[in-house]
């Protein structure tokens, strides 16, 4: 007995709602047209189909809809991040990939795995995920016969570029690389040498080039217990280039080395984890490269697309630090980054930089510069304001110089005894110098280091040619491939051990504190710490909140090469009032960047929350009037509330 009519209409709308966009499948063959959405012009495919996925029919209604305008205005509302991922993932929905009279659907699992990266950008503003992104609706499996909308932001890296005939793959060439073939080459070695590298990604630039980072170690992609962790970070100006050049140079050589057995690189390798980031601002080199080399401006690509000099665009925590270190009792190491820093504009390269810090317990750090031929160490920023030049030591002053002197002794240049080369003005300083002695500026890359997390990290300047010619490249490399390699050495002086309780349990987090030394480190989730520290007699003083503190004392020889062990087993404290110095630790804002601690585990950032929370008194959020403004279609679906 057939269903009542009222029965079966029910029963087909439900099936309906059940399959929404589903009208290609239902009449799979439509007529393809050429894709002409100026916001979509980069997408991986030239032809769509109307009606889309959202059942637009025509452009101008595309065009003129709140789907495209989000997708237009994305970039600013989420400042660089999901960029440009998210734009070309919505533009596989509003203008659908059409092949031979045929609709693809985009892949549901990299929607669902920008989704999970994404979210908390979209939390930061108080927007709701877009409907039309639902990873189930309009999205499908690999057996449905899917494409994956961001193969255009892959393509041409993942394929491998073959080396002229006749070169040994441990060949060399000392050239200067384009984006893409950064990434190929970089890729290149990390499949040469799998045992020992990998390549990741930290994030992506403003322009959404990948922040592309080559890690060596006996166990890539883990930490390893007293296992020192070092990054080289180059390209932080786009147009001073030889950094970036002389780090993918670097990646080539350990891993050929490596594999030719090198004995100094295998212990290195062995007993290290190393991370490259030849290009920190991959966009500043674009425009750079376009002018070229011998003709490249002293300015033109020093900044990202969005005109931020990078290594101003870091926290000022020096300012604070310089108070902080005036009242006793206070501790002025790893200082929060505070509130006020995210109302201004925090590039999305720097945001990544700072996320990368927090996740690894990096050690020792260097970042290569162009421009002249020194080696600079915090402090950055003068003690008094006013002063362009003044001598700022940090509590680490001996050991910054000793890190210093690692890279400068035994470059060739700079030591030359020659005044009149390029870098002779620093001679009688040993080709070293206080950074605020030199030339004092705020929100520099390396007192961030410092005061934030255990890092100790020098800027390098490699050069008075900050975008040299190809035939100056491999001169370069043999200047600084001693130095590169001896500076990385010195992460292996000073002490390094593992902080538990009595029953062995490794407690995360303690402070190691050097009588003396007004800069307290700790330890990483494993309880390991490194301590860099110069030869000498030390106090050394492990503590956590609920334990007693432990001192022992350490005598480091002149010429010791390796890290002395120095493990800590700490007691728990009686039953009463707890005897740890609260007050040596500030109680600052809530991180946006993930809120646990520098060397804690790594949380998803959410470097905007801060700023713009969602209104107390129930009002639309700071972008709703701008949608409204432009559109007659009121998105409310992108409401939360």
């Amino acid at each position: 007995m057939p269903p009542p009519r009222p029965l079966l209409l029910l029963t087909v709308l439900v099936f309906a709602a059940a399959r929404p966009g589903c009208e290609f499948e239902r009449n799979p063959a439509v007529t393809c047209v050429d894709l002409q959405l100026r916001t979509c012009s980069d997408a991986a495919y030239n032809h769509t189909a109307f009606p889309t996925l959202l059942r637009h029919r025509s452009w101008e209604v595309v065009e003129a809809s709140s789907e495209y305008i989000l997708l237009s205005v994305l970039h600013q509302l989420l400042e660089g991040q999901c960029n440009p991922d998210l734009r070309l993932l919505g533009c596989a929905v509003l203008a659908p990939r059409c092949e031979g009279g045929q609709v693809r659907r985009p892949c549901r699992h990299i929607c669902e795995g920008l989704r999970e990266a994404c979210q908390p950008a979209f939390d930061a503003i108080d927007m709701a995920w877009p409907y039309f992104l639902d990873c189930h609706r309009y999205f499908t499996s690999e057996d449905e016969g899917c494409y994956d909308p961001l193969e255009k932001l892959r393509g041409g890296l993942e394929a491998d570029e073959a080396l002229p005939s006749g070169l040994p793959p441990t060949f060399i060439r000392f050239s200067h690389h384009s984006y893409a073939q950064m990434v190929r080459v970089l890729r290149r070695t990390a499949s040469r040498c799998a045992h020992v590298a990998r390549t990741y990604s930290i994030g992506r630039s403003f322009d959404g080039r990948e922040l592309l980072v080559i890690e060596f170690s006996s166990r890539p992609g883990q930490h390893e217990l007293m296992e020192p962790e070092v990054k080289l970070i180059g390209n932080i100006h786009g147009n001073e280039v030889a950094g970036r050049e002389i780090l993918i140079y670097l990646a080539q050589y350990l891993c050929s080395e490596y594999l030719l057995g090198n004995p100094r690189i295998q212990r290195l390798l062995n007993t290290t984890r190393i991370h490259l980031l030849p290009s920190m601002n991959p966009d500043g080199y674009e425009v750079a490269a376009a002018e070229g080399a011998g003709y490249n401006g002293w300015t033109s690509g020093r900044q990202n697309a969005q005109n931020l000099d990078l290594n101003r665009n870091f926290p000022d925590l020096t300012s604070e630090y310089y108070q902080l270190a005036e009242t006793r009792g206070v501790r002025s190491d790893h200082i929060p980054i505070p509130q006020h820093y995210w109302w201004g504009k925090v590039a999305p390269e720097t945001k990544a930089i700072m996320k990368w810090m927090q996740t690894i317990p990096f050690v020792l750090s260097a970042s290569l510069h162009g421009g002249d031929l020194v080696v600079s160490y915090p402090f950055d920023f003068s003690k008094h304001p006013q002063e362009e030049k003044m001598f700022s030591p940090t509590p680490d002053e001996k050991m910054f110089k000793l890190l210093s002197r690692a890279y400068a002794d035994v470059h060739p240049m700079m030591m030359d005894r020659s005044e009149n080369r390029c870098g002779g003005n620093f001679l009688k300083r040993g080709s070293i110098i206080n950074g605020a002695d030199w030339y004092s500026f705020t929100g520099g890359m390396s007192d961030f280091n410092y005061l934030h997390t255990n890092c100790f990290e020098i800027t390098v300047e490699l050069g008075c040619v900050k975008f040299p010619p190809e035939e100056a490249l491999y001169t370069l490399w043999q200047h600084n491939k001693e130095s590169l390699l001896n500076f990385v050495e010195t992460v292996h002086r000073g002490i390094k051990g593992v902080v538990m309780d009595k029953f062995g349990k490794p407690v995360k987090n303690a402070r190691i504190l050097v009588k003396g030394i007004r800069h307290d480190i700790t330890t990483a989730p494993d309880g390991d710490y490194w301590r860099l520290l110069p030869p000498g007699t030390h106090i050394v003083i492990a503590q956590a909140p609920g334990y007693t503190k432990v001192i022992k004392k350490v005598i480091l020889p002149a010429r010791m090469k390796r890290a002395g062990r120095v493990d800590f087993i700490l007691q728990p404290l009686g039953v009463g009032p707890r005897n740890f110095l609260h007050g040596l630790r500030r109680t600052g804002p809530h991180d946006p960047l993930g809120g646990a601690s520098s060397l804690g585990e790594a949380t998803e950032p959410d470097p905007l929350r801060a700023r713009r929370q969602p209104s107390a008194d129930g009002s639309k959020p700071w972008w709703w009037s701008y949608f409204t403004s432009l559109s007659t279609h009121r998105p409310r679906w992108l409401l939360k509330y």
